[in-house]
């Protein structure tokens, strides 16, 4: 989307082009967007973006006006970045600027160039950027166990919560070593200690596997708001959500081991969900403990919610876009059900939309 705005009360609008590695053609695609709307009429500029010698970007580069960068002294080096304050002070409808995660020269007015970008947003100026998702700030553990490097250059989540459009750049990790050895990504004396670091084909399917996790996030979440400003209770089945429904009187091993299998089978998104309605006496509590150390042991999410256990079921699984239901037998007494109520009764009343799978206690645990 990513409509212009030259209204600074409205802010600007922020479009990401998110790759999981140099090289995979994020700044192409930028450009080549950028060019589309700069046909339409839009008033697009270039306020930092390096062609690194790619004929390609070269050609599409030159086609944009581009601020001149501000020249900066650090001891006794000339060094050249974007001028923020021009970029303001021209006041185009959308400002191109690649790499997010960059840092800036000491002297400049911010430290990082996501700050840059934050403030020219706050002027009412759009902007269209490319990054990496191993710069988000959350993954900065997960990125360097997987591929051994520290990234020291990241951008808080919320810079790219606050995006109006993540788009993903996408190639396999063996085309994308193939542009590698042909020197398209980077210079020649340098490939060798990038196909030993980063470029691993295992590496790079990890961290496409990150990026591609961090879309599918945000498209969930996208249709979450939807549904609910149209106030759809009917959860959409665009990505299955298994809940199991687990009590503290009991334990729920085989209940918890089936939810996983059918998670499995249907390559589902599975969280194990038990409610506090009361204070728990000690053997509720270490049944609650088992069982989720065996979650953990399946890698599976867990969830405690307060109150009333057949509404927090409800709400949770109506609130989660939940589409399978696992539940033991209930273990109420016939009394505790007509004074009660039957929680298996009111989660299918109100979860008509929902399958619900009712398994036999296991009596061996």
């Amino acid at each position: 989307m990513l409509e212009s705005t030259t209204n600074p009360d409205a802010g600007g609008r922020l479009k990401v082009f998110l790759g999981y590695a140099p090289g995979v053609g994020k700044s192409f695609a930028l450009l080549d967007e950028s060019t589309r709307r700069k046909k339409r009429g839009q008033d697009v500029v270039v306020g930092s973006l390096d062609s690194h010698g790619r004929p390609a970007v070269e050609e599409l580069l030159a086609e944009f006006e581009q601020i001149p960068k501000k020249k900066l002294d650090f001891r006794g080096t000339i060094i050249e970045e974007m001028d923020t304050d021009a970029i303001l002070a021209r006041r185009p409808e959308i400002v191109i600027i690649d790499d997010l995660a960059h840092t800036n020269a000491p002297g400049s007015l911010n430290e990082k160039r996501w700050q840059d970008v934050r403030d020219i947003l706050d002027a009412g100026i759009s902007v269209a950027t490319t990054m990496n998702v191993y710069s988000l700030e959350s993954l900065n553990d997960v990125v360097a166990e997987i591929t051994g490097v520290k990234v020291a250059e990241t951008v808080p989540d919320q810079i790219l919560a606050s995006a109006e459009e993540v788009e993903m750049v996408d190639l396999t990790p063996r085309a994308l070593i193939h542009r590698l050895e042909r020197g398209d990504v980077v210079p020649s004396e340098k490939l060798d200690e990038a196909k030993s670091g980063m470029f691993k084909e295992g590496n790079l399917s990890a961290l496409r596997e990150l990026a591609l996790r961090e879309i599918a996030g945000r498209v969930d979440e996208d249709v979450q708001e939807f549904r609910k400003s149209k106030k759809i209770a009917r959860p959409w089945a665009a990505q299955d959500r298994v809940m199991i429904c687990i009590s503290p009187t009991r334990p729920s091993m085989r209940l918890i081991r089936r939810g996983w299998r059918i998670a499995q089978r249907m390559h589902a998104e599975v969280v194990v969900v038990t409610v506090e309605d009361r204070a728990l006496n000690d053997k509720e509590k270490k049944i609650i403990q088992d069982d989720f150390s065996l979650a953990e042991r399946l890698d599976i999410r867990t969830v405690t919610v307060k109150g009333s256990v057949g509404e927090s079921l409800i709400k949770y699984a109506k609130d989660n876009n939940v589409t399978h239901v696992v539940i033991g037998h209930s273990d109420r007494t016939r009394l505790q059900e007509v004074m009660q109520g039957s929680i298996i009764s009111s989660l299918t009343r109100e979860l008509r939309s929902i399958d619900i799978l009712v398994v036999a206690a296991d009596t061996d645990e």
